[in-house]
């Protein structure tokens, strides 16, 4: 989740915000109210192809399709195996939604974030969502600081909250590894005032494990912004992107035995990149081959596991995160207001069918 900043363009109508432009770009209109397009409607957007590797991994012919449009923000989509439909956050709305070819877009649930009263936060809603070894949804909740797993029917169960006693920031992005323990990016995104906040509690944003036993231990707290996470497919390597406009970086972590972490590396700098298109390193995955697929400048950068960047998804617009669905070729990508995929040669490094 990238930062909204109010500029002097916002627009006032009879009292009221309605629309803000932030300095990345994005767009948010209070009076837009999500529509479903046709998922046949001309193609979406633009691909950048910069290296042959490319090809092999998104077809010539493919494009981008537009399914829904109308958000404020869309985050953190994931996969739901049991329900063939994928769910995703508009977080300045408190909202999940899901979306499935057979019943198209539905509120899947709300409040999904911030289920409190009285207290203002910048950004009170569900951020990253994914799911555990049972296909339960676990969510990032930034109004109530906390992750937690949902329960069914608007019930949360927190599973992390605390850090040697003090409330997360807002934890932002999440990924489980094969034993079950729980990494995840804690930057201050939902706060006024991000680090000036004087609700945040923590001196640090941080990237931390929560561990089977329950217990949650900080693994990084040198990174300004982290925010996007995902594992190499053979666990070894954690990545987590940094949301920072001066240092727009992906970093690498090499894991030990223990799921402790080692001396991180810069694995790619987007820098050169952000004159040529809107958003900052986001939302991340991995294929099967061990590709990144991150949100970043102009949309979503596919990067080898050397660090390579072969091609763009060049949606136009600030790019949040994207999922692998369907059959686990399919790339769902959340870009700003809109919702949208396109179908890949490649699967989901974590996909379960």
């Amino acid at each position: 989740m990238l930062p909204r900043l109010m500029t002097t363009g916002a627009l006032l109508l009879a009292g009221s915000l309605l629309a803000e432009t932030d300095t990345l770009g994005r767009t948010i209109d209070h009076s837009r109210r999500p529509a479903i397009a046709a998922p046949s409607s001309a193609a979406y957007g633009s691909i950048e192809r910069l290296d042959p590797a490319f090809d092999l991994l998104v077809a010539p012919n493919a494009q981008m399709q537009k399914l829904a449009d109308g958000f404020h923000w869309s985050e953190g989509p994931t996969w739901l195996p049991r329900e063939r439909a994928l769910v995703f956050s508009d977080v300045p709305e408190n909202v999940i939604y899901k979306w499935s070819d057979a019943k198209g877009l539905e509120v899947y649930l709300r409040p999904s974030g911030y289920t409190g009263h009285g207290t203002t936060f910048r950004e009170q809603g569900s951020n990253g969502l994914t799911t555990d070894s049972a296909d339960r949804l676990v969510v990032c909740q930034h109004g109530d600081r906390r992750i937690s797993l949902h329960e069914g029917k608007g019930r949360f169960s927190p599973i992390a909250q605390f850090h040697n006693g003090r409330r997360f920031n807002s934890p932002n992005d999440l990924v489980f590894d094969h034993r079950g323990n729980l990494y995840f990016t804690d930057p201050p995104y939902g706060l006024e005032g991000l680090d000036k906040s004087p609700m945040k509690e923590l001196a640090f944003n941080g990237v931390f494990v929560r561990r089977t036993d329950g217990s949650v231990t900080p693994l990084v707290t040198d990174l300004t912004f982290p925010n996007g996470i995902a594992f190499s497919p053979d666990e070894k390597t954690l990545y987590v992107n940094v949301s920072d406009s001066s240092k727009p970086v992906i970093m690498s972590y090499p894991v030990k035995d223990d799921g402790s972490l080692g001396v991180g590396r810069v694995f790619f700098d987007a820098a050169p990149l952000v004159p040529s298109g809107k958003g900052m390193p986001d939302g991340l995955k991995v294929d099967k081959a061990g590709n990144l697929w991150s949100t970043g400048p102009g949309g979503v950068m596919v990067i080898d596991s050397s660090g390579k960047l072969l091609g763009r998804l060049l949606t136009g617009e600030p790019t949040g995160n994207c999922a692998w669905g369907d059959d686990g070729s399919t790339l769902y990508i959340t870009a700003n207001m809109n919702l949208v995929r396109i179908k890949t040669l490649t699967k989901g490094a974590a996909w379960k069918y």
